[in-house]
């Protein structure tokens, strides 16, 4: 992953946020992540039922978006071995849709709740079970000790535990994520060394370490002029990595400061390139200059489609486009973009390019996003790993629901 940035800033304040996150790592567990043991998956995996065609995910935020993200990104190239489905709402008619397009007698179901709690992913379990109360069809991750792991326990059923200090948006390298995406035939080796390169490079203070420390420093230092900061991603499988960079950034860093009473934030938006290029892009080139902008591209698509050289009848005007690869179009549609928002000189900008889609790549994606968020969240005098605001609103509706 090439990351070039276009904010610099001085060594001084490098290194003072350099040194709260290395002590952030003796509690945060995320951060050794990408060292941890997966030789269980990895056995898990092997062994598993080859009659199974499916494996069901019943969960909901960082129980879902971070796999989700991560196979819908591999699966137009690699060649997977299992169908991955998300049951994420509580939406009747998503429920029942799902169902009806799945053999039950081939479906495998991971249920995902660190609390064990989660009121979405137990109410969908609750229905699923009825159908199909048998132990084999289920494997359970979440928090040892937890009420979840009791009902596992008592039921027979398979059980992965998620680490205590890893909470539930940055815990897509662990089980949460490893399990679903090992069963899949995602490489989850191949996607560890891609987090690891960029946690190596960070913590020794490598190429990396100075544009992820340069860019938090710009995000946080302005966050009341560039509030919103988009990530405008070329290409298509890219759509669910925006989601869970929402939830990681809507989740991590809207927080009330720890030693003030201001409330601050950075509003996440995820687009997708050219689509977006025909909606939201107007809103940033002449809306009010509120935002930042992140180009995701790919360098290499491994693919050889092009447009035919052929003529139309009244659109010869578009012979331009004949003979170009769509790879190349679509990265010149990005880089015409760029050079649009550079010229207006109030929109800062900066871009990603990704080597190729594989699963090392979207490691070192989603390991820098993690890591970037903690530097911005540090900088910005807040707790980045709880949301009380989440919670409050679960609280209600327990309430509500011990009524009904």
């Amino acid at each position: 992953m090439h990351n070039r940035l276009y904010f610099n800033m001085d060594n001084q304040k490098r290194d003072d946020i350099f040194q709260k996150i290395v002590l952030e790592q003796n509690r945060i567990g995320y951060y050794n992540l990408p060292n941890e043991n997966i030789n269980h998956i990895l056995e898990f995996a092997d062994n598993f039922d080859k009659k199974i065609e499916t494996i069901a995910i019943l969960g909901i935020g960082g129980s879902s978006l971070g796999s989700k993200a991560i196979y819908e990104f591999l699966k137009p190239t690699n060649k997977l071995i299992r169908k991955l489905l998300f049951f994420e709402s509580t939406d009747p008619l998503n429920i029942l849709s799902i169902l009806n397009n799945i053999n039950l007698d081939k479906t495998h179901f991971l249920v995902i709740s660190k609390s064990g709690e989660t009121i979405e992913t137990i109410s969908i379990f609750k229905y699923i079970f009825s159908q199909k109360p048998d132990s084999k069809n289920y494997t359970f991750i979440t928090a040892k000790g937890s009420n979840l792991d009791k009902f596992a326990k008592d039921l027979g059923s398979k059980l992965f535990y998620l680490p205590d200090n890893v909470g539930g948006r940055f815990s897509v390298l662990s089980v949460v994520g490893l399990v679903p995406l090992a069963l899949s035939g995602v490489n989850i080796k191949s996607l560890l060394v891609g987090a690891n390169k960029i946690n190596i490079a960070f913590f020794n203070k490598k190429r990396i370490y100075s544009q992820l420390i340069d860019k938090a420093i710009f995000y946080a230092s302005n966050h009341e002029r560039y509030r919103i900061n988009c990530i405008f991603a070329y290409l298509e499988s890219l759509k669910y990595f925006t989601e869970w960079f929402v939830q990681l950034w809507g989740e991590s860093l809207g927080k009330k400061q720890r030693h003030s009473a201001c409330n601050v934030g950075l509003t996440p938006i995820g687009l997708i390139g050219p689509k977006d290029q025909h909606s939201f892009l107007q809103l940033i080139m002449e809306g009010k200059r509120d935002k930042s902008v992140t180009f995701i591209k790919i360098k290499d698509f491994k693919s050889n489609l092009k447009v035919p050289n052929i003529k139309l009848s009244n659109l010869e005007a578009l012979d331009i486009v004949n003979n170009i690869p769509f790879s190349k179009l679509i990265n010149m549609q990005c880089n015409s973009v760029k050079e649009a928002l550079l010229a207006l000189k109030e929109i800062p900008i900066d871009e990603i390019v990704i080597s190729k889609v594989d699963a090392k790549s979207i490691g070192e994606l989603i390991y820098y996003y993690e890591l970037l968020t903690s530097l911005i969240g540090e900088l910005l005098d807040i707790n980045t790993y709880n949301q009380d605001g989440v919670e409050a609103g679960k609280t209600i509706l327990k309430g509500k629901l011990m009524k009904y």
